[in-house]
């Protein structure tokens, strides 16, 4: 499937909002000055769920698109996910093993660790981060894998189901799947699937969405340019303001999987000619998967470099200034580094595994 050029931006942005959301949380928990005052910086998690419906979209479009063409292999695509996905989730799951063991009580600063090392790793190691984050909070580089074993372990369910699967049948099987699993999700028998943030709804609805377009079946929102214009509002609405924000978590869970799902598609096939076309914001949405991956990382060297040289000089409004500027800057270098010395490499290989 060709990437589609409005949802490159997307991704960069998406990722901006997670870096907005954990920077002011380490800061906080480690005695310096934040700022978080407006609602955009409470959507970090709310934008990982924007990222699980565009990968449904993409990832069950490219399977249903496969299947048309009879042409569709599960080794294939596993082997495609790896190397997309693998390489660099590995990498940091070695790195935030060492940083939280090693290097900072080198730095001789007291972090708890609340798991046997042997655990963790196998935990990690076998796609279940998000199993170990719930359990044990082992600190940020860590926890923020816990949406990349949601999509690993949705990837694992989702390529043997779709393949035994018709196409023509696809669309009623993923809606009464994903009815389904949102209700149980929202049971108190489900509370085990909410405790690891198993919300496979979101990439499912993003898939729906893809089947939907691709049997023309949404040709109604095209109709009218108020129609896009008003999804883009309300999910611009939805992040920088408070007013979608329910309490009740199934009225929330599902209004935002309609909402995103449709904002989705209205950036890929419904933008009336509106296309950003920026070579800078692209590029950003290439790595946006190495930033969402290092901002952890930068977050935790600059936010312990400024509390072991105890700058005590400066005021809130330049600590809090220097912290996001230097988290940004080193999170974008390190993912351009790794994007074109690392990522790239294991990119190039999946062209092996397209037919």
């Amino acid at each position: 499937m060709n990437r589609l050029p409005n949802l490159d931006p997307l991704r960069f942005v998406l990722a901006t909002l997670v870096m907005l959301f954990h920077i002011p949380q380490l800061s906080r928990n480690q005695g310096l000055p934040y700022f978080n005052d407006w609602p955009i910086f409470h959507r970090g998690t709310e934008a990982v769920y924007v990222f699980f419906v565009l990968s449904g979209f993409l990832i069950i479009g490219q399977i249903y698109d496969y299947k048309q063409q009879g042409r569709f292999s599960i080794k294939n695509f596993y082997a495609r996910r790896a190397l997309r996905i693998l390489p660099l989730y590995y990498l940091i799951v070695i790195f935030g093993f060492i940083f939280y063991n090693l290097i900072v009580p080198a730095m001789g600063f007291d972090v708890p660790i609340n798991y046997e090392l042997s655990e963790g790793i196998l935990l990690t190691v076998f796609f279940l981060p998000n199993v170990f984050s719930s359990l044990y909070e082992p600190g940020g580089i860590l926890e923020i894998l816990w949406s990349i074993g949601i999509e690993e372990q949705f990837y694992l369910m989702i390529a043997p189901l779709l393949f035994f699967i018709k196409n023509k049948w696809l669309m009623w099987v993923l809606t009464l799947i994903s009815i389904g699993y949102f209700i149980l999700f929202h049971l108190e028998i489900g509370d085990i699937l909410s405790d690891f943030g198993m919300v496979y709804f979101y990439l499912f609805s993003g898939g729906l969405i893809a089947i939907l377009e691709k049997e023309n079946k949404l040709e109604f929102l095209k109709k009218l340019a108020a129609i896009p214009l008003l999804i883009s509002i309300f999910a611009v609405l939805f992040f920088v303001t408070d007013l979608l924000q329910f309490p009740t978590h199934w009225i929330r869970h599902g209004l935002s999987c309609v909402l995103f799902g449709l904002f989705v598609h209205t950036l890929a096939h419904n933008n009336r000619g509106v296309v950003i076309k920026s070579k800078v914001l692209s590029y950003f949405g290439n790595i946006s998967y190495g930033i969402y991956m290092y901002h952890a990382i930068a977050m935790n060297l600059v936010v312990f470099g400024f509390m072991k040289l105890s700058i005590n000089s400066l005021s809130s409004t330049v600590t809090i200034l220097l912290i996001n500027v230097l988290v940004f800057l080193l999170t974008l270098g390190v993912a351009h580094f790794s994007y074109v010395y690392l990522e790239r490499y294991f990119l190039n290989l999946k062209s092996k595994f397209r037919k």
